[in-house]
């Protein structure tokens, strides 16, 4: 049987924690307990999604 858990929600981080580093983190986390991880990771800073250029995206 295969189970899945869906997940919703923000981490809020200090300003001196980037995303490759939190998702680094998070994934050697998720695989010490035998789990596995699909999907993706968006940066928000000060309400706004970040582009992968660094520009300010949609407004969350």
């Amino acid at each position: 049987m295969r189970k899945e858990i869906e997940i919703q929600g923000c981490v809020e981080v200090s300003p001196e924690i980037d995303i490759d580093h939190f998702t680094d983190e998070f994934i050697k986390w998720v695989e010490s307990k035998g789990w596995s991880f699909g999907g993706g990771f968006s940066e928000i800073i000060d309400g706004y999604y970040m582009m992968p250029d660094g520009s300010k995206g949609k407004s969350v």
